[in-house]
């Protein structure tokens, strides 16, 4: 069975095919965002809103979510917490 994770606003991705979930941050990461966003293998789940989770995939697709990295790694490891006002605002 295949085991999805709610990256916030009703997307899901799939548990077995995420390698990574880090902080948009750092200069690297942004790089990385852009490389893939020139590949076309972006995909922004974050509604417009402020990127705070890149979840990095082992199709080589980004995906960035407006939820805290905590949070995404929380609903990982099956405690499905309440998403508080921040994560969802």
């Amino acid at each position: 069975m295949v085991k999805l994770i709610n990256i916030g606003f009703g997307n899901l991705v799939s548990a077995s095919r995420l390698i990574a979930i880090v902080s948009p941050e750092s200069a690297p990461i942004k790089r990385m965002i852009q490389e893939a966003r020139d590949r076309g293998v972006l995909i922004d789940a974050t509604y417009g809103r402020r990127t705070r989770a890149v979840l990095v995939m082992d199709s080589d697709h980004i995906v960035l979510s407006a939820l805290q990295p905590e949070t995404v790694a929380g609903r990982l490891g099956g405690k499905e917490a309440e998403p508080s006002e921040e994560d969802e605002a």
